[in-house]
């Protein structure tokens, strides 16, 4: 089906060529509220200072973080076959942990945006020898410039919920032309797949979630050592990549924990570091010691809670606690996030309810007792203070998860083999 033949996708085309020269002006727009990179701001203009390195390149996207670090495996497997690879992603905070955890052979980029002028920029630069977007980031003007380049196009880790698919059901003769614009799929799940193939995608394989090949975040033995001599004997928690209204319950946790368990320390990792002020001002609020590390503060005999708003720093907090509980799941900050990160680093995970965006791994979890559910703050405190009275159950929970999450690796391997032909025909071509 021809991409031009929706009016959909010809308007889109249209209005981005058309609204393409205020572009700068909207950057500037987003640089000034704190989203782009002041000193980048040519690479979302598909504009670079880089050189293209020499020999086969290959293109890897993911929107933010957790996309472009599930990418990891696939971008030290490429190498190891003689690619240089550039990973792009849309946001600050991916540009800087990214750019501490690509592996030498790789660099960072911004994304360019969706203009068909600036999209061509791009590619007309890097002259990529495969293109690979993660999970469901589908940019008609991205698709559509790389295919007439006839640079082969894959779309790993893919993943469609049952809300996309809905949506995107009402629209076929918009999804069926992209995604047919797409050489191969490869989805996470069965059901993915189930759903992409409903929409119209021609060429869908099961691979497996990227995720779980992930290694885990690098961690500074000197902070660790100076956190853990700060701590002492003391018993400590850590609630990771929260999300407001959470911290709210996990500081009446607290309270309610510390009665019971004298000495506590509740660390709060946010999702979004600039709220780290705002957690400690809750806190103080409700007669709590905080302490912010961004400012510096020590953590003390009276400190209560430690809010750990830096960059960078979660796997050394992951290592420090043992118990971690996972944000962006309990009192409406629904949909969870990644429990992968502290399940391999040797923590017993808990997390609320809401954990739509990663089912999979919380039911594996869950059901190897590697993890507890909570609904609610005196629940959450109760749970605390079983675990912290009894260090030997929490470390039984600790090698569950750890366990339960080594079982559902291997996508790596299962999208190396997938990518195959394309490696060899690009092989072929080049002698």
């Amino acid at each position: 089906m021809n991409v031009f033949s929706d009016p959909l996708l010809v308007a889109y085309r249209v209005t981005t060529m058309v609204l393409g020269p205020l572009a700068p002006a909207l950057l500037a727009w987003r640089r000034r509220r704190g989203k782009e990179d002041p000193g980048r701001i040519g690479e979302r203009l598909g504009r670079t200072e880089l050189i293209r390195p020499d020999g086969r390149l290959a293109w890897l996207h993911g929107a933010s973080v957790g996309e472009g670090l599930a990418l990891l495996p696939l971008v030290e497997r490429l190498i190891e076959r003689g690619f240089r690879v550039i990973v792009t992603t849309g946001t600050v905070t991916s540009a800087k942990i990214l750019g501490v955890r690509l592996p030498l052979g790789a660099i960072h980029q911004y994304a360019p945006i969706d203009v068909p002028a600036v999209m061509g920029r791009f590619l007309e630069h890097w002259r990529p020898d495969l293109v690979a977007i993660a999970e469901s980031e589908i940019w008609p003007n991205m698709l559509c410039e790389t295919r007439r380049r006839s640079i082969p196009l894959v779309l790993v880790n893919a993943r469609l919920s049952r809300r996309s698919f809905s949506r995107w059901r009402m629209f076929p003769r918009t999804i069926g032309p992209l995604l047919g614009r797409v050489d191969l799929i490869l989805a996470q799940t069965y059901e993915d797949a189930l759903r992409l193939e409903r929409l119209g995608a021609p060429r869908v394989q099961i691979a497996g979630n990227l995720k779980y090949d992930v290694p885990p975040p690098p961690i500074d033995p000197v902070k660790l050592a100076e956190l853990t001599a700060a701590i002492g004997p003391r018993p400590v928690w850590l609630a990771a990549s929260t999300h407001p209204p959470e911290e709210d319950i996990i500081i009446e946790a607290h309270i309610q924990a510390a009665g019971q368990r004298p000495g506590l320390l509740t660390i709060i990792a946010p999702r979004h570091v600039a709220r780290g002020a705002d957690i400690a001002g809750i806190a103080a609020a409700r007669g709590i010691v905080t302490a912010l590390r961004s400012r510096g503060d020590p953590i003390t005999r009276e400190t209560g809670l430690y809010v750990a708003d830096t960059m960078g720093e979660l796997g050394v907090f992951y290592r420090l606690a043992g118990l971690v509980f996972v944000g962006k799941s309990i009192g409406g900050a629904a949909g969870g996030q990644n429990p992968i990160e502290p399940a391999k680093l040797g923590a017993a995970v808990l997390h609320g309810p809401d954990v739509a965006n990663f089912v999979e791994v919380y039911r594996a979890i869950d059901t190897a007792k590697g993890a507890i559910m909570v609904a609610d703050a005196s629940t959450l405190a109760r749970t605390l203070g079983a675990l912290l009275s009894d260090p030997a159950s929490a470390r039984l929970m600790a090698r569950a998860a750890g366990e339960a999450v080594d079982r559902l690796g291997g996508a790596t391997n299962v999208v190396m083999t997938a990518l195959e032909p394309y490696l060899m025909q690009m092989q072929l071509e080049r002698r």
